[in-house]
């Protein structure tokens, strides 16, 4: 779905309305948060796609992570979750379900979180996701807005990964970078979340369909500031700099673009490669966490401490009420 469909798509309709809902429809946040009570709240999400590695195995490891990170990225710890399942059974093996399957199971084991059932269709065309429930302080919760100036926003993994999937079903990407993209995709946002924790972080993000610059458009609307962001210390995967200038960019780049374009200021010493990856869709990416300047450091000394490897500093929160993103 293009950035913007849901948005037309739901204006008008008369939603139900609780008080102990904090988090819900009226913010384009990574998931819905509701208080149980004065100390606790839970956070829902859900999430699915189509196949982007033939490993059937993979697969569901990459949509569990992915599934699992928007709980991560508003602070929280996920702790249920429940399966969605799409399968063309007259079409294709069952054992092909039972990898994708095992694959999920796995990735909900490594994060400590419990399967407690989903539910499954017939259907020609793959897909798998899940539902997921985390608990959270209601006090502690990190939404996309409340950008401070002076704030700095770090990255935790390189972009790039929508670029390589598109190189893999053109059958251009080596085994070794299918390999190691996909283990990226697959790994937990978890431990970036346990450190941000012990930090001043005013908001929080992370990186998926709409692009590092979609998302952080997200962030810099109606907050009366804008955010200048050093190309050069953005993280990207070698690969895809080398397919995007082939011109292998997926159509969900283009999208994010034509949204966002009027928010974004390109200097003239960044390349058009350069903001095609910053547009590119990601799957399962790394959290934008948006701490206060004066911690950015530290914060970087402790996710790398931590095995956060390619985390950098990318941006910074400054004065500027049009809310623009300047990209030097």
């Amino acid at each position: 779905m293009a950035p913007g469909d849901l948005d037309r798509a739901l204006c008008g309709l008369d939603f139900p309305t609780d008080d102990n809902v904090i988090v819900g429809l009226k913010s384009a946040d990574d998931a819905g948060v509701y208080r149980i009570s004065d100390d606790l709240a839970i956070i829902q999400t859900v999430d699915f796609f189509t196949p982007i590695v033939d490993d059937p195995y993979m697969f569901g490891q990459i949509t569990a992570a992915n599934a699992l990170s928007d709980v991560y990225a508003m602070g929280g710890i996920p702790k249920t979750a429940m399966n969605l399942v799409a399968f063309p059974v007259k079409d294709m093996d069952l054992s092909v379900l039972r990898q994708i399957i095992q694959g999920g199971i796995d990735k909900l084991k490594e994060a400590g979180v419990v399967l407690m059932g989903g539910h499954s269709i017939e259907d020609r065309e793959l897909k798998y996701g899940l539902s997921v429930t985390g608990f959270i302080h209601p006090d502690r919760i990190l939404t996309k807005k409340n950008l401070r100036l002076g704030d700095r926003m770090v990255l935790t993994k390189p972009l790039g990964t929508g670029v390589i999937n598109t190189a893999i079903k053109a059958g251009l990407a080596s085994a070794e970078t299918v390999e190691r993209v996909s283990r990226q995709m697959a790994e937990l946002n978890r431990d970036a979340a346990i450190v941000m924790a012990d930090f001043q972080v005013h908001a929080c993000t992370d990186i998926t369909g709409f692009g590092l610059l979609g998302h952080l458009a997200e962030m810099v609307e109606t907050s009366g500031l804008s955010v200048r962001v050093c190309t050069a210390d953005i993280p990207m995967i070698a690969d895809a700099l080398e397919f995007a200038s082939m011109g292998l960019i997926p159509a969900g780049a283009y999208k994010n673009r034509e949204f966002r374009e009027n928010i974004v200021r390109r200097g003239p010493n960044v390349t058009q490669v350069t903001e095609d990856l910053l547009f590119d869709p990601q799957t399962s990416g790394g959290l934008l966490i948006c701490v206060e300047g004066t911690q950015a450091g530290r914060l970087l000394d402790g996710l790398k401490n931590a095995g956060v490897d390619s985390v950098a500093a990318i941006a910074d929160v400054v004065e500027g009420t049009e809310e623009k993103i300047y990209l030097d």
